[in-house]
């Protein structure tokens, strides 16, 4: 199934075949129906015609044998011998061709005058035939109920148990002293049968030959059109592989030849493209990375006048206190926005690494709690740790998971409009993957929008404030580090019924989870949706 699947080659020409099959078996049907129909005709023409002949014959040796008999002038003959004479006479000129059988009639049923002291009883016949098993019962009452003649299709049976069909025409027909008796003529079917065999088997040879003719036909014309498909196939999967300078051979000018041209032009401009977009990606994170270090100098005389400035502000007016502070706070956003950006470019240039050690990810989970319980409680909020009860240990970078964790938590919090913040934690029962998952009950996800969080810069409400300072690379970076252990970020939400970010890590370095320990979409969101589905069936 599968290679009927991808090998279109195949398909054409089993469907070719298929097709060619049936169309010849009809046509042989068709064919040999006429044939059998127009030798059956020919057969029953020339029958009637030679049975009609023998009939008249036999009637005018009846006739002359009774005026003979009448008259004196001839030697009387019995009708045993009579009857003897005209089968012999009559079947003397169809040997192979028809068989002669003479039948005794309820009517008469003594062959032979009354006189004769045994008159014979019986049958007729010329050859080795049953002439009695030959001639149905029904065709003999027939004929002894109308003197006209009569036509049926039987079968021969011979002495040696052997049956022929056969075209049978008899008649009744007055005997040399006037007695009725059947006179038959028996046609069997052998020239025919062969001759319809022989155009059969014609047929069939032909017909073989020409579904062979025609798939021959079809694997040679979807080759010359498939060949250059698969190799512009090959092609396209090389090219996705990275392998920009493959190009396909293009011979001729028909189609496939222009299609060839049009491949190899194609692969040529998305070449220039992806390498004009490697160089300015390259140039991209080049300067990022300049301005980023560059930065870092003139930002720490900064901080340093910052911070004298923030620890005189006592001596300052109240607006120029104010100022320090905020000049401060604005310093420390713009330090953490400096250290995302340095993360981004390290994971673009692909020098990030995984320092992973044995951990239990509780006491990574408590620490982000702890550090986050001062913003929940200016929120309103508290900060819920559930399945801390059993180790939940693996093989992980501390340093970025906690990192991922606060973004998080912290997250959670902002947008939690001021409830409880769920964090859950389990380890897969095959000892494969572990996971954590961080759920808030505030605002949600629209629809779509569980794809596009991790994007960088991406804010679900841009005019929603922030309180927290953050620069909008938090997920971003959190992506990148749940990739770089083999694992997977997930988040679901739904308006006004919160968020649920999930986290689930393999258990070993280099592993890679088949499934999480925890659903992405939570509990309390399925029951809820259950109890909305009740109501509205209730209400209706």
């Amino acid at each position: 199934m599968r290679l009927w699947r991808r090998n279109i080659q195949l398909r054409v020409v089993v469907s070719t075949l298929l097709l060619s099959l049936a169309v010849v078996l009809v046509l042989g049907v068709v064919v040999v129906g006429q044939v059998r129909n127009g030798l059956l005709e020919a057969k029953r023409q020339t029958a009637q015609s030679q049975a009609e002949g023998g009939f008249a014959v036999a009637e005018d040796l009846a006739v002359d044998a009774d005026e003979r008999g009448d008259t004196g002038t001839g030697q009387a003959v019995d009708t045993s011998t009579w009857l003897n004479n005209i089968v012999e006479q009559l079947a003397s000129g169809g040997q192979g061709v028809y068989y002669v059988v003479a039948l005794s009639s309820d009517l008469s049923p003594l062959f032979g005058s009354d006189e004769s002291p045994a008159p014979p009883r019986g049958t007729r016949s010329m050859g080795d035939i049953e002439a009695a098993e030959s001639v149905s019962p029904e065709m003999r009452e027939a004929v002894d109920r109308h003197s006209a003649t009569h036509r049926q299709y039987g079968t021969v049976v011979r002495e040696n148990g052997e049956t022929e069909a056969a075209l049978i025409i008899g008649k009744r027909l007055p005997d040399n002293e006037g007695n009725q008796y059947q006179l038959y003529y028996l046609f069997p079917f052998t020239q025919e049968e062969k001759s319809l065999s022989l155009v059969t088997g014609t047929l069939a040879t032909a017909g073989l030959f020409l579904v062979a003719l025609l798939g021959a036909i079809a694997w040679l014309v979807v080759r010359q059109v498939v060949t250059p498909v698969r190799m512009a196939a090959r092609i396209a999967e090389r090219l996705a592989a990275g392998r920009l300078q493959e190009r396909m051979k293009v011979s001729g000018e028909d189609d496939i030849a222009r299609l060839g041209e049009s491949f190899n032009k194609m692969a040529r401009n998305l070449q220039t493209q992806i390498q004009q977009l490697e160089e300015l990606s390259r140039m991209q994170r080049r300067f990022v990375s300049d301005v980023s270090h560059e930065l870092r100098t003139p930002l720490t005389t900064v901080r340093m006048a910052a911070d004298l400035i923030h620890e005189a502000r006592g001596d300052f007016e109240p607006a120029t206190a104010r100022s320090a502070e905020l000049l401060l706070s604005q310093l420390d956003r713009f330090e953490s926005l400096l250290a995302d950006l340095l993360e981004i470019s390290r994971f673009d240039a692909g020098a990030a690494h995984l320092e992973a050690e044995p951990t239990d990810l509780r006491d990574v989970v408590h620490r982000v709690v702890e550090g986050a319980e001062p913003l929940a409680e200016r929120k309103g909020g508290r900060l819920v740790v559930r399945g801390d009860g059993t180790p939940v240990v693996a093989e992980v970078d501390p340093r970025r998971i906690e990192r991922v964790l606060r973004n998080l938590v912290v997250n959670a919090i902002e947008h939690g409009e001021g409830r409880d913040v769920v964090v859950r934690l389990a380890a897969g029962r095959d000892g494969q993957a572990v996971a954590i998952a961080v759920r808030d009950y505030g605002i949600g996800l629209r629809p779509g929008e569980a794809e596009r969080v991790f994007n960088r810069f991406w804010r679900a409400d841009p005019a929603r404030a922030r309180t927290t300072g953050g620069t909008g690379l938090g997920l971003s970076i959190a992506m990148e580090d749940a990739r770089l252990h083999g694992g997977l970020l997930e988040a679901w939400g739904e308006p006004g019924g919160g968020a649920q970010f999930r986290l689930t890590l393999p258990c070993t370095v280099g592993g890679r989870p088949r499934r999480s320990p925890l659903p992405l979409e939570p509990d309390d969101s399925q029951a809820r949706r259950a109890l909305r589905a009740g109501a509205v069936a209730a209400a209706r």
